[in-house]
C-alpha cells in the first residue's frame, strides 16, 4: 500500500483516479489546485499525480518549486501533447508522463512501476527545515545552497542531525565519528563545530546548538 497524493482541477477525474488506486489498496489524498500547497505537504507521500494545466499555478512551475525537497515519483497528467511539452516536464524533475485522455489499467500500471522502482532505487534524503542532506552521497544543502564539508564535518553534521533534539557530549561524539581508537581528543570536535558553523553562515543559520556543560545538538 502507498499514500498518493493527486492535483487535478477537474473533480470527476480525480475521483475516477482514487476509486481506481484504492482498489489496488492505496491511500488518496486530492486537491483539485495547488495553492496554499507546500513541498512540506508532501513529505508523508510515496507518489504524485500531478496535472499541468491548472489554474493559477500550473503544474510544471508548481513541480519546480517542491521538486527540490520532495523525493517521491511525480508523474505528471495531462492533455498537452507537443513533444517539448514532454521534455520540458521531465526536465523538471517529473518521472513519467502521461496524455489525458488515459486508461485508468495503464495509470495503475504506471503507478505500480514507478512504486516498485522507488522501493528498489529510493534516494536516502533528510530534510529538517532549511537544511536538506543526501545520505547516500554524503552531501548537505542548507537553503539550497551546497555546503562544502570534509569528511569529519560531515559525520558530526549527520549524527546531530539523524537524532535532532538529542544532547551528545563531546567524547560521545568523538566516538561515534572517529572511532574508539581515534588519536583524535574533543578539541577536534570543537573546531570541526566551529568550522562547519563559518560555512553554514554563509547562506543559513547553523542548526547546531552547543548546550552548555554538556556538548551540542541539533536543533
Amino acid at each position: 500500500m502507498a499514500n498518493i497524493f493527486v492535483v487535478d482541477d477537474e473533480k470527476d477525474i480525480c475521483k475516477l483516479i482514487e476509486n481506481a488506486l484504492t482498489r489496488d489498496g492505496h491511500m488518496v489524498t486530492y486537491k483539485n489546485n495547488t495553492l496554499g500547497l507546500t513541498a512540506k505537504d508532501f513529505k508523508e507521500y510515496d507518489l504524485i499525480l500531478l496535472d499541468v494545466m491548472m489554474p493559477e499555478v500550473d503544474g510544471f512551475s508548481f513541480c519546480r518549486s517542491i521538486r527540490q525537497d520532495v523525493d517521491c515519483p511525480i508523474i505528471f497528467l495531462t492533455a498537452k501533447t507537443m513533444d517539448q511539452d514532454v521534455v520540458e516536464g521531465l526536465s523538471l524533475g517529473a518521472d513519467d508522463y502521461m496524455k489525458k485522455p488515459f486508461s485508468l489499467s495503464e495509470l495503475r500500471a504506471r503507478v505500480l512501476a514507478h512504486l516498485r522502482r522507488e522501493h528498489r532505487q529510493r534516494h536516502q534524503t533528510l530534510v529538517l527545515d532549511d537544511v536538506r542532506f543526501d545520505l547516500s552521497e554524503k552531501e548537505i544543502k542548507a537553503k539550497n545552497q551546497p555546503i562544502s564539508l570534509t569528511k569529519s564535518e560531515y559525520e558530526i553534521c549527520e549524527l546531530l542531525a539523524c537524532n535532532r533534539g538529542q544532547v551528545f557530549s563531546l567524547e560521545r561524539i568523538l566516538e561515534l565519528t572517529f572511532g574508539f581508537d581515534s588519536e583524535s581528543d574533543i578539541t577536534a570536535i570543537r573546531v570541526h563545530v566551529k568550522n562547519i558553523r563559518e560555512k553554514f553562515s554563509k547562506c543559513a543559520e547553523c542548526p547546531i546548538e552547543t548546550v552548555w556543560g554538556v556538548g551540542y545538538k541539533w536543533k
